[in-house]
């Protein structure tokens, strides 16, 4: 049986706030109080095929883009493990290491903060397979060729970042990716910056390099129509953990998580006129204290006891849906 490309098991992140010598001293002999924890990541656990694209969604500070720098190497779990092509990403080192790493790659939100100002164009793009032994010919070809894949013009490569417009600077990013051949993708909110104009253009292009180099995508977003172009499965995040995840026809046609359905009720359609858009009842509550039990019961209209005292587990809803809600448990 073959392994997915990237299997995540039980995966979580904690963030602290970093104490000096003396706040150190004082929480150890009981003066302070410890520093408060933020979960970013609860206990996730998720496979990505190969050539598959998973789409994750969730609204801000949901701890979408956190797993996406964990799952690209930018950041280590605190706890559980990655697995990519089947061995623990951990457990390697040396040349093995690097070789996950680079098979890794991220495409960040903003694409002007994501890239030097300092290089140049053809610097940012060839600089790390430069380094770590791609490129075996003409650099300048190497890096001509990546720019042309990626929809640029090769002839701007003496460029600065701030020379160009927002879609060209991803596409910068995009060529950065590509310049290291990566076999695994994260986008995270790649489009999200764009013009609609813009992001439907970068949106084809994702499409065509899947097609071409048989990539892998996570693609991290809050735009569940973009998700639905784009995605094979969709996974739906709220403070920190996976309430539902599944095919994206059966998920968008019979959304099970009452966080899903209210995700998918305000999404505009040309089909349904006169209709009044409503945000989600109340806030996404802080992850320096989330609700007990399950995260979402303050805000779900179906709310009842157990939900504020056991977090629900994921279980199958339909063929290849899981969810996590206690509607679903049997009675």
């Amino acid at each position: 049986m073959s392994h997915p490309v990237l299997a995540l098991h039980g995966l979580s992140k904690q963030f602290t706030t970093r104490q000096d010598l003396a706040a150190r001293l004082m929480t150890r002999f009981g003066m302070a109080r410890k520093p408060p924890v933020v979960r970013a990541v609860d206990d996730v656990s998720l496979t990505i095929d190969e050539g598959e694209v998973l789409g994750l969604v969730g609204e801000s500070g949901c701890g979408k883009s956190t797993l996406g720098r964990i799952v690209a190497g930018i950041l280590e779990p605190s706890e559980g493990r990655i697995e990519f092509r089947g061995q623990n990403v951990s457990s390697l080192s040396g040349r093995e290491r690097d070789n996950a790493n680079l098979a890794r790659q991220i495409i960040f939100q903003d694409p002007f903060s994501s890239l030097n100002p300092r290089q140049r164009v053809g610097s940012i793009v060839g600089e790390a397979p430069r380094k770590h032994g791609i490129i075996k010919g003409d650099f300048d070809a190497y890096v001509c060729e990546k720019l042309r894949e990626a929809g640029l013009d090769p002839a701007l490569r003496s460029r600065f970042p701030h020379q160009f417009s927002g879609g060209q600077r991803q596409r910068i990013g995009i060529a950065r990716s590509l310049a290291v051949d990566p076999e695994f993708i994260v986008c995270d909110e790649a489009v999200a910056a764009l013009d609609v104009s813009i992001q439907a253009q970068i949106i084809n292009l994702f499409m065509d390099l899947q097609e071409q180099f048989n990539l892998t995508y996570l693609f991290i977003s809050h735009d569940l129509g973009v998700v639905n172009h784009l995605a094979d499965r969709v996974a739906i995040m709220y403070l920190g953990r996976i309430v539902e995840q599944g095919p994206k026809t059966e998920l968008f046609a019979r959304p099970n998580h009452p966080y899903t359905q209210a995700l998918l009720a305000e999404i505009p359609r040309i089909s349904v006129r006169h209709k009044s858009f409503h945000a989600i009842k109340g806030e996404l509550p802080s992850p320096l204290a989330p609700p007990s039990g399950c995260h979402f019961h303050p805000r779900c209209p179906h709310a009842m006891d157990i939900c504020a005292r056991v977090a629900p587990k994921l279980q199958e809803v339909a063929p290849g849906q899981i969810s996590a809600c206690h509607l679903n448990d049997k009675s």
